[in-house]
């Protein structure tokens, strides 16, 4: 045997341990006793205890355990690190804390690992002997880990993936160390095959990290927040009085009427920071901030190439790396905490009725998903009085449909009216009474008042973007965030995985061929075949959306004809109805589907562009997915909104597709009633379905599986059950966070559900504000509960996102003016009432809008064939539209009502939209961007901040005088008292002698 190879056989079981078992001393690290006696070697004991690379590659020799055992071991030599309790994983707080209970955890890398049980077993033998290692001065691995590297090095290497892995690995680690870091492993948990280092940011490395990220810390100065006064104080106190039971019970929601001043971090300046508590004043949401940024800056420099923690997670050296959950947030005993707070306050269906603690959501996840919720917010209160307004329009329609005339006359049998068929040759004549409930429904949905919450629900979009601009300067102030576009142009957006990846891939090709290298980045000619895949793509995705939505106008085609054919009566009235209805629920169920495709594929189009930062990946990601489910969502609805009867032809002469199918007409009432069903029941269906049951269920299922999986394990490991999951190992086993895309996105879609179409159904802010009651509290229990906890990301405002706000709200003018102009009866009804109606009134309406036709003008195998399916004769039939009459010169040609109707139509359009748009520009100018006393605020912090420097300047300014005082002073009494000093020859020094002093 080798003199170098590991004897564990000859390794004594109780010396000089004593009679401890192993599985009592595993997890135990022992450190020199003698650290802080030896400053000179404490300042080295960063490389030495932590370096991971392989002893062989640094020439040094390992020392030979079997020497351990001929030398004997001096318990002077070490000191236990880990309390010898009971239960020492409490002292850690389970895994919350390092072994030694001080040293916070900040931050985890997961990783996997191939490890065999006899292996497992050799781990626990060999590893409270390290400490013997490591009071020599040799290369040693992380605590936690033993002596695994010289244990692996003994055994054959089965995989070479697997060590590639662990050499990345260990110098990644080495590097972090270098960094400040300070690591910890564990590998012997309840996960199998999985190992996790634990990460802890000293004060040192905290303090230069965040004086490079320009955080802003509060300082000692606290300064008065001015107080209103007189009748807005009064309002203001009755209106907190009113809103308190409504209020979350949180200390950071609470009003307050002083404020620390914050200032860029600086060591230099670090007397102007209370650091009475500096375990406290970098909360675990900086800290993590801070660790990760030193993962994404530090590199893995193996093969020449460097590779940073995005890489090696792309790569598979690690599995996972993430911030821990502050502890549980419920059970017995559980202290309190951020996270335990939320969950009550916050992440709970109880308290759907209380305002969110955006302070205490800023405080645990960051600003970035702080915005999020806090805008989710002002969404959901805007839509309040929307919903009010929505309510009245629709209860103003129920109350007048009785008084319709127009409804009315459609309703009266006497007319008698006769309607061409709706159908070749299966269809038959048909009364226009048996539309009367269609006509009548119509009606809730367009009247008058319609065009006014149109009017109204454009302003509304205008209020509360302005309004949320407020509420956002609000939260800039509260959160110390003024300022900080200098600090996003200070800290660069590292590259990502794939981004790094290509450009080695494409470095490796250019030094195969030139053996050469140069810093090699992606050009467009790199990304060409990328861009046209991306084209080719949307263009193909799109028109997959219309052909499916051309497959549906066929179904709705050919089931109306079938249904036609139906013998009842009450088949034949109901056939409109049912075919919009079912047509409505396919489009759903496919708009359901290639939501999900969709937006898998665009991420999959994004990811073959490579960006080269998260912030270019996420605006382009945002762009595809937000076009790609816009034409998904809408263009069922646009259909039938503005194409669905325009193109139908006339009787004797209509539009057929494929030769045999006639274009679809819309009812004698028009197709806004057909466009609130389709709009109803794809966004509750939308909301309902996606946004909720698969939000609430596809995570449950998850958690069901993974419970299921561990359960399995443990019935094969008793011990391993019985022991209590460490902190890290519980998150782990939660669900990553993906981005707020997903969340932005759906309620972006809602967004447009609630402007673009709103003349045609008042109710969607009704429905979209009980939706989001819901959605608030299901995304914050996902957020605490089932999410591990994402890494804190500092942000202003909410991005890109505004900008689309902006131009749905836009775009919804536009769209509501054409959906009131062309397809409601809005224009035809007011052309009717002031040019030809007789007596000032809408009788003679419906009549006005039917053109006539005569039967006899059938084409050929087009006529119904049963024609006295009425019971009797049928020579004149009516139709919609302005044309001429069978018995004039130019029949069946266009009539002059219609262009006159049509003039109407575009002259509404132009006027509604310039003067909505006029009206939500002067909103916008009217309400400032800036609340005035945020204003008054920003500028008060900076002119307090200038005397505090003024008065640290003066302070410094005086401090000198008084010493080049005191220094002149000294040498007159030098000069007074000692004048044979002064005519001495000798080379001797005065000792009243005094410098000049260099101000």
């Amino acid at each position: 045997m080798d003199k170098d190879e590991i004897h564990l056989r000859r390794l004594p079981s109780a010396a000089p341990w004593g009679p401890h078992s192993d599985s009592e001393f595993h997890g135990v690290d022992f450190l020199p006793e003698d650290l802080n006696e030896a400053p000179e070697e404490t300042g080295m004991r960063v490389n030495k205890k932590y370096s991971c690379l392989p002893a062989e590659e640094k020439g040094i020799h390992i020392i030979n355990i079997r020497a351990i055992e001929d030398i004997g071991y001096d318990q002077h030599e070490s000191t236990l690190l880990n309390s010898l309790s009971k239960n020492p994983d409490a002292d850690c707080k389970y895994g919350l804390y390092f072994r030694d209970g001080k040293r916070k955890v900040d931050y985890i890398l997961v990783y996997h690992y191939k490890k065999s049980s006899a292996g497992k077993t050799l781990t626990r033998r060999v590893h409270h002997n390290d400490s013997s290692a490591r009071s020599t001065k040799q290369d040693q691995p992380l605590p936690g880990k033993g002596v695994q590297l010289e244990m692996r090095e003994s055994e054959p290497h089965v995989d070479y993936h697997e060590d590639d892995k662990r050499f990345r690995r260990e110098e990644y680690e080495g590097n972090l160390v270098e960094a400040g870091l300070e690591l910890e492993r564990d590998e012997d948990t309840k996960i199998h095959g999985v190992g996790f280092v634990k990460i802890h940011a000293p004060w040192n490395v905290l303090c230069r990290e965040a004086e490079f990220l320009k955080l802003k810390m509060p300082t000692k100065k606290m300064y008065q927040i001015n107080q209103t006064h007189g009748l807005l104080k009064k309002i203001n106190s009755v209106i907190q009085k009113i809103t308190e039971p409504i209020q979350p019970k949180v200390a950071e929601h609470k009003p307050q009427t002083v404020k620390r001043l914050s200032y860029p971090f600086s060591r230099e300046k670090q007397h102007l920071f209370d650091l009475s508590d500096r375990d406290s004043f970098f909360d675990s949401k900086t800290r993590s901030t801070i660790v990760y940024e030193i993962l994404k800056r530090t590199t893995c420099t193996k093969a020449k190439y460097s590779m940073g923690i995005t890489s090696l997670l792309a790569n598979g050296v690690y599995s996972a790396a993430y911030p821990l959950h502050d502890g549980d947030y419920e059970g017995e005993n559980v202290e309190p905490n951020d996270r335990k707070l939320l969950c009550e306050e916050w992440a709970s269906y109880g308290v759907f009725y209380k305002y969110q603690p955006i302070d205490l959501v800023r405080k645990y996840f960051g600003e970035k998903i702080g915005l999020y919720f806090a805008w989710l917010g002002v969404y959901t209160q805007m839509l309040i009085p929307a919903s009010i307004v929505g309510i009245i329009v629709f209860l103003y329609g129920c109350a007048t449909v009785d008084e319709n005339i127009p409804s009315m006359e459609m309703c009266d049998q006497r007319n008698n009216i006769t309607m061409c068929p709706l159908c070749d040759r299966t269809c038959s004549y048909w009364k226009m009474s048996s539309a009367c409930a269609t006509a009548r429904a119509s009606h809730l949905f367009d009247n008058p008042a319609t065009v006014f919450f149109s009017v109204f629900m454009a302003l509304w979009a205008a209020t509360f973007m302005e309004h949320w601009k407020r509420k956002q300067m609000r939260l800039n102030y509260r959160w110390d965030l003024t300022g900080f576009e200098e600090e996003e142009e200070a800290v660069k957006d590292h590259p990502r995985a794939e981004y790094e990846a290509k450009v080695l891939e494409k470095s490796l090709r250019k030094e195969h061929k030139h053996k050469e290298r140069d810093k090699e980045k992606l050009t467009w000619k790199d990304r060409f075949p990328a861009y046209l895949t991306n084209f080719v793509g949307i263009i193909f995705m799109v028109g997959l959306t219309f052909a499916i939505v051309f497959g549906v106008i066929i179904y709705r085609i050919s089931t109306a004809a079938a249904l036609a054919i139906s013998s009842t009566p009450s088949g034949r009235s109901s056939v409109r109805v049912t075919v919009t209805a079912t047509a409505v629920i396919i489009n759903l169920v496919v708009i359901i589907i290639l939501d999900e495709v969709y937006g898998c594929i665009a991420r999959w189009l994004t990811q073959i562009e490579v960006p080269k930062t998260d912030k270019n990946f996420e605006e382009r990601l945002i762009f595809k997915a937000f076009l790609l489910k816009f034409v998904n969502a809408y263009t069922p609805i646009f259909y039938v909104a503005f194409f669905k009867g325009r193109f139908v032809g006339r009787p004797g002469d209509y539009v057929y597709i494929f030769h045999s199918f006639r274009m679809e007409e819309c009812a004698p009432g028009g197709c806004l009633m057909e466009l609130c069903i389709q709009l109803s029941i794809i966004m509750l269906g939308k909301q309902l379905i996606q946004n909720n049951l698969f939000e609430i269920g596809i995570p449950k299922m998850k958690k069901f599986i993974r419970y299921m999986k561990l359960k399995r394990r443990r019935s094969l490991d008793h011990e391993e059950h019985m022991k209590k999951k460490q902190r890290y190992e519980v998150d782990y086993n939660l669900e990553p966070f993906a981005g707020l895309t997903p969340e932005y996105m759906e309620m972006i879609i809602q967004f447009g559900f609630v402007t673009l179409f709103v003349a045609s159904f008042p109710l969607a802010p009704l429905f979209a504000l009980l939706n989001n009651i819901i959605e608030i509290r299901l995304d914050a229990k996902k957020f605490v509960t089932e999410l591990r906890r994402p890494v804190a990301v500092r942000a202003k405002d909410i991005g890109i996102w505004y900008n689309i706000l902006r131009g749905i709200g836009k775009l919804a003018v536009i769209i509501n003016a054409f959906v009131i102009s062309f397809t409601s009866d809005f224009i035809p009804r007011l052309v009717y009432l002031y040019m030809y109606s007789e007596n000032g009134t809408m009788h003679g309406f419906v009549n006005h809008t039917l053109s006539s036709f005569n039967v006899s003008d059938f084409q050929a195998g087009t006529a119904p064939n049963d024609p006295m399916d009425l019971g009797y004769e049928v020579q004149i039939c009516r139709y919609k539209d302005y044309r001429e009459p069978p018995w004039s010169e130019n029949k069946y040609d266009i009539s002059k009502d219609f262009w006159a109707v049509l003039a109407a139509r575009l002259a509404f359009v132009i006027v509604f939209q310039n003067l909505v748009m006029f009206m939500s520009d002067f909103v916008d100018w009217i309400i400032p961007d800036i609340p005035k006393d945020i204003s008054q605020q920003i500028h008060k912090e900076k002119v307090l901040m200038v005397e505090v420097f003024m008065r640290e300047e003066q302070g410094k300014l005086q401090m000198l005088e008084t010493w080049k005082d005191n220094d002149k002073k000294k040498g007159e009494n030098c000069n007074n008292h000692s004048p044979r000093l002064s005519r001495s020859r000798s080379g001797s020094l005065s000792s009243c002698h005094s410098y000049p002093l260099d101000v």
